[in-house]
This record gives structure tokens, C-alpha cells and sequence, in this order.
């Protein structure tokens, strides 16, 4: 086993030539194929066309959309001609991406109409008033200065926007030389993709990864699972996450096995598409695997083709595996680790036991180095002793964009990244994960920072303040829970704090437990006792048979 030193567009080329009609991309629901040679084609197209509008080596290039069949071309592209990619949770509302667009300095944004509920175009007409008395390629924005362009993902056309046949058109028509000449500058260790993380603290960070980074993960990744050219690995889960972007899609870039697509999470066509296309892999969070073995039409699809997957982002129930074992025919494997660290820094092995597959989030990953550390102290934790789960290697992130002071509070002078984590390793080099230091709430998958709700809540009239804590979940591992003291006199009902949350952040993001207090539970330094209110919130739902979902 080794680390190899390819960017992206490396490793595109060389199956394109290895196995030029191999299926690389599969939309069962569409009968879409791409073959390996024709994808590269389209990527080449794509990226000389980003050149013709202005996207250089360095570039930001923005993805705002759900697993369409050219998010993954734009990923290739940006990668081909060194421009960096930044991946957009689609559940962003107005507030959220006005703060990544400003953050990121983004060049270029690559929209799709959105998610139910979500209007893209609506929202990024809304924030950049200019763009429609502007023509395309000349946005001149005075709140986003940096940002020159906007793509439509599609064949629509909207004012002050290229569609997606317009970019590959003057790609089509666009010499081979620049391409060539800007590929043979690039270096593996640049960086490649951007990915907005509400990381250990606070705000969102942009996690600046490099081609090294994440095709290096990904690539041990499938080695865990035994992944060949053989392999289709049905993707259900978002592009814009590590999960689906470098567990997946690196995996299938690195050992030419061919990607099926979901384009959005839905239980029947995630079935179907295994059915049909004998998909050999799957990958989900615990939800997304319960929604399949609960669908009154499971029986009716064959999952024998199905050998193996990832079960993530949230705490992963063992009579859920076990069905997933017997019903999927699945050796189902865990990864531990965190967008900063590309993400895997450990994963349970396909040929573990099911026990240790169960129990465990597993070994290191190769050329990695993982070591429990004792907060306090700052010394290694010995077998069996909890501390906070830290790494260093080839996947730790190359930093927070903008943002060196927030770099320097998790990577420590020794070069290990702190995670935030609490964590023990057993006698047999297995891990753990037994609790957090930080109070980051982990929804179904998705990182919420308590502090960044909070700030939000803090606009709200009337809520003098306001404290954000995870809530246990049935469903989704963990939900979000605001406990509000009010101003004097002021009158606010919880349906008046979801409404002031709605069309501004994320769902995901809006509290689903809202309580009303006077005081909140201090320390004897005036801290805020947060594992308190988690108590409290139990009672209090409790008292007023309010059922925890």
C-alpha cells in the first residue's frame, strides 16, 4: 500500500485511458452512463470553458447544488485548471451563503434551481440585486466584489447567468494549449477542494484540502472495503459533504470503480438502483439505511449483488447493523475522523468481526498517526485511558482559509490536529468514541455550532439571550435544543422563533426544542452549566409530554 502523488485530473486521465468505456458515472433513474473517456471529455470542455470567463489557477468556484450529474464534472474541472472548489451544503438559506460567498472571496457560484423549500435563483437574485441589469461575466457586486460570475447548472436560461451547454460550448471551441500548459503546472499538494465545516468552534470555517489530501483518503478508504475496478458504489449521500466527496467519489477515482448516483436521497429509487445496477457498495448515515429497510417495497428488490459500505456521521445503532448485515448482505464499516482531517483518520475493516465493526470506529488509517492525548497534561493517554482523539499525517487539512488563528487552535506545534473528540483505544488498537470536549451538536450527519445559532438568535427581538445544546435523538443521534431568556415584557412563542429561523438558516440548523427560562444554571465563576440545560430539557419534556423524536 502506498500514497500517491496525483491530482485529480491524474487520476481522471489515466482510467480514461486504462479503461476508456468502463462506466465511471451511472443515474439508474435516467439511464444516464458516463464511460471514463467521454466524462474526461466533457471535464476538458468544462474547465477550458471556466478559463474562457475568467476562472484562473486559484480561483473559487462555488457548487450550490444537489448530486446532479455535472456537480462532479464542475469538481474536475476547477481541479484540472487549479481553480478551487467550494462545496455548498444545498440546505444553506440567505444568511448562510451571503456568509460563505464573502468568506470564500468566491470567484464563480454554480447553481441549480434548489431544494424544496429553497430557491436558488430567487435567493441569489435577492442578494445580488445587480445581476439582473448585468450582463453575464460582467457582475460588478457591490456586497460580493470579489464574485465575477454566476453558472446556471442546466439548459434554463437567466439573466445575468451562463447555463452549462454555454460554458462547454466555449470550452469546445477553445485550444488544447492553455489546459495543457496550466495541467503541467499544477502540484498535488495544492490545494483543491474548500469545505465549510462548523469545524471544532464557532462559525463556519473554510477546510482547505489538497489533491493529496483527498485522494489518498479516499483511495485507503476503499482498500479497507476490498474496492476493485469491479465495484459500483451507490451514492446516496450529498456531494458536498467529505462523506460523499472523498469517501466516495475519490474512492471510485482511485480504484476506476464506477460511481451510481442518487441525485437526492429518496429510499425507492436508492433501492431500485441497486436492484439495477447491481451495485456492489452503499454508503449512509443511519437514517438513510432505516428509511431502506423500512420501505413497505424492500422485499420486492434483490441486495444480493451488495457486499459492503460505509454506515457514518452519526452513532450507528447495533440492531441497525445487524439487519443492514443479514437483510443488505452488507459487511458495513465505520469511519471515524472530520472534515479537517480529509476526513478518515480511522475505519473498521470489511473482514473485521461484527463485533469490532459494531462497537468500534475502528484502526488507524495507513500513514497516519492517531493518538489519544490527555487535555489536561498534553501526554499520551495510555490503552484504555480516555482522552481527546488527535491525528497527524498526510490527511490533515493544509488550514482554515483566512483564518491562522483559528488554524493554530487545532493543530498543535507537534503537527497533530485536535479534534474535539473523546476517545479510548483498546488493547487490540481499536477505537472508541466516548463523548466531546466542544459543543458541537452532530445531527443526523451534519455538524451544528451551538455559538453560531446563538449569535443568530442574538438578532432576534425580544431574546436577551439565548443557549444552544444537543438534545439526544432517536432519529437523527442528536437535535437542536435553544433554551431563551426574553427581555422584559417581551411576549415570544416558540412558533415566533422558528418563524425568525425560517428561509434564513439552514432546517437542519432551526431548533426543534425551544424553551423559555428566567436564569440559566452558572458555575461558581459564572459559567453556564450547558450539560445542566441538557437535563433540564429531558425533565421539561418530560413534564410536558413533549415526545423526543
Amino acid at each position: 500500500m502506498q500514497l500517491y502523488d496525483r491530482t485529480l485530473g491524474d487520476w481522471l486521465e489515466y482510467w480514461a485511458t486504462e479503461t476508456p468505456d468502463h462506466d465511471y458515472i451511472v443515474y439508474s433513474d435516467r439511464n444516464l452512463h458516463f464511460t471514463w473517456s467521454a466524462f474526461n471529455t466533457r471535464v476538458d470542455n468544462m474547465a477550458k470553458g471556466l478559463l474562457a470567463i475568467g476562472v484562473i489557477k486559484g480561483s473559487h468556484v462555488g457548487i450550490w447544488a444537489q448530486n446532479v450529474p455535472d456537480w462532479l464534472t464542475f469538481l474536475y474541472a476547477c481541479a484540472k485548471i487549479g481553480a478551487v472548489a467550494v462545496t455548498v451544503n444545498t440546505s444553506y438559506k440567505s444568511h448562510e451563503l451571503a456568509f460563505v460567498l464573502e468568506n470564500s472571496d468566491m470567484h464563480t457560484l454554480c447553481i441549480t434551481d434548489g431544494v424544496s423549500g429553497n430557491d436558488y435563483v430567487e435567493t441569489i437574485n435577492t442578494l445580488i440585486p445587480e445581476l439582473k441589469t448585468t450582463q453575464r461575466g460582467k457582475l460588478q457586486s457591490l456586497r460580493f466584489p470579489e464574485l465575477k460570475n454566476l453558472i446556471y447548472i442546466g439548459q434554463e436560461k437567466h439573466r445575468g447567468m451562463y447555463n452549462t451547454a454555454e460554458i462547454l460550448l466555449l470550452g469546445a471551441n477553445k485550444t488544447e494549449d492553455e489546459l495543457i500548459e496550466i495541467k503541467q503546472s499544477l502540484h498535488c499538494h495544492d490545494v483543491i477542494n474548500m469545505q465549510y465545516t462548523s469545524g471544532t468552534t464557532g462559525f463556519p470555517k473554510g477546510v482547505m484540502l489538497s489533491h493529496h489530501n483527498i485522494t489518498n483518503n479516499g483511495f485507503l478508504t476503499g482498500e479497507h472495503m476490498k474496492f476493485t475496478q469491479a465495484d459500483k458504489l451507490c451514492i446516496c449521500v450529498p456531494l458536498f459533504h467529505c462523506f460523499g466527496v472523498v469517501l466516495a467519489t475519490m474512492n471510485c477515482l482511485t480504484h476506476g470503480s464506477t460511481q451510481v448516483m442518487i441525485e437526492k436521497f429518496d429510499p425507492l429509487i436508492t433501492l431500485a438502483s441497486i436492484h439495477k445496477e447491481r451495485c456492489t457498495a452503499l454508503y449512509g448515515v443511519p437514517t438513510m439505511f432505516i428509511a431502506e429497510l423500512n420501505h413497505p417495497m424492500f422485499d420486492l428488490f434483490d441486495m444480493s449483488s451488495l457486499r459492503t459500505g460505509i454506515m457514518a456521521g452519526a452513532l450507528c445503532p447495533i440492531e441497525l447493523m445487524r439487519q443492514v448485515n443479514e437483510k443488505m448482505h452488507m459487511s458495513i464499516t465505520s469511519v471515524y475522523g472530520l472534515t479537517e482531517t480529509s476526513p478518515g483518520m480511522t475505519q473498521t475493516r470489511v473482514d473485521d468481526s461484527f463485533e469490532v465493526r459494531c462497537t468500534t470506529v475502528g484502526s488507524t488509517y495507513e500513514f497516519t498517526e492517531v493518538a489519544v492525548i490527555d487535555p489536561v497534561t498534553g501526554e499520551n493517554c495510555p490503552v484504555g485511558v480516555q482522552g481527546e482523539m488527535c491525528c497527524r499525517g498526510y490527511n490533515v487539512m493544509k488550514g482554515y482559509y483566512k483564518n491562522p488563528e483559528a488554524t493554530s487552535q487545532v493543530i498543535d506545534k507537534n503537527g497533530f490536529l485536535h479534534s474535539g473528540d473523546l476517545g479510548v483505544q483498546d488493547a487490540d488498537g481499536n477505537y472508541r468514541i466516548t463523548g466531546r470536549i466542544k459543543d458541537m451538536i452532530i445531527r443526523g450527519g451534519e455538524n451544528i455550532s451551538p455559538h453560531e445559532i446563538e449569535e443568530f438568535l442574538y438578532h432576534m427581538p425580544g431574546v436577551k439571550d439565548a443557549q444552544v445544546v444537543a438534545i439526544a435523538s432517536p432519529r437523527y443521534g442528536e437535535d437542536v435544543g435553544v433554551f431563551i431568556i426574553p427581555h422584559e415584557a417581551a411576549e415570544i412563542t416558540t412558533e415566533d422563533v422558528r418563524d425568525f429561523c425560517k428561509d434564513k438558516i439552514a432546517r437542519y440548523k432551526i431548533p426543534r426544542y425551544i424553551f423559555f427560562v428566567n436564569e440559566y444554571p452558572l458555575t461558581g465563576s459564572g459559567k453556564i452549566q450547558k450539560f445542566k440545560l441538557r437535563e433540564m430539557a429531558l425533565e421539561i419534556c418530560k413534564q410536558q409530554d413533549i415526545e423526543i423524536i
